[in-house]
């Protein structure tokens, strides 16, 4: 498990920054870790796509058991019925299957990434059917470790900046655009605290 190089300066110039960071900051230990593992990452973003974190724990957790371990060659192996048991939709089955085969045939060149910008590896992982913004997203944030990634579609990072800084929710364009300018470049810390903030445990991909 790798822990982000810039961490402890993120949380100093953050909460320089942000009063409310500051606080946030503060209260909870811990940092984000990283599993190195491209293809566990992108399986459990699918697998939490549009749900919430408990539900997608527990069709993590079902997967887990009856792959024996997360890799293109078990996923493959299990038919449809196995994965619906495990109460995955027929949609993300197809996503999931797509996935695997991709990585077996290596047509999806993760390492690629690196010389990429945060958009151009968004672009560049959003070709996978199944992998739209948000799990492109994800997968820069836990598994690149990607220090300025900040997921406006995800309900708890909005959820989080209504309750902490006493606002409607959602919260309008404006204060995003503004959050962003005063988080970055550590906009994925920000959002790893905002998440803590509403959930006393650590979200991992």
């Amino acid at each position: 498990m790798k822990k982000p190089k810039y961490w402890g300066l993120a949380k100093k110039t953050l909460s320089k920054k942000d009063k409310v960071l500051k606080k946030i900051i503060k209260m909870y230990k811990g940092n984000l870790v990283s599993r190195s593992d491209p293809f566990f990452s992108l399986c459990k973003s699918i697998v939490g796509q549009q749900i919430s974190v408990q539900a997608a724990n527990s069709v993590w957790k079902k997967l887990f058991l009856k792959s024996k371990k997360i890799t293109p060659k078990n996923i493959l192996s299990l038919n449809k019925r196995q994965l619906s048991s495990c109460g995955l939709s027929r949609q993300k089955i197809e996503y999931l299957k797509i996935l695997s085969k991709k990585f077996k045939d290596k047509s999806i060149d993760i390492k690629k990434l690196k010389k990429m910008s945060d958009e151009d590896a968004i672009k560049y992982l959003i070709q996978i059917k199944g992998v739209g913004r948000w799990t492109a997203e994800m997968f820069l944030f836990f598994n690149q470790l990607r220090p300025d990634i900040f997921p406006i579609q995800d309900i708890g990072l909005l959820k989080a900046i209504s309750k902490n800084y006493k606002i409607k929710y959602p919260p309008s364009s404006t204060k995003l655009s503004s959050l962003k300018k005063t988080w970055s470049p550590y906009a994925t810390v920000a959002t790893w605290y905002m998440w803590r903030s509403i959930d006393p445990v650590p979200v991992k991909y």
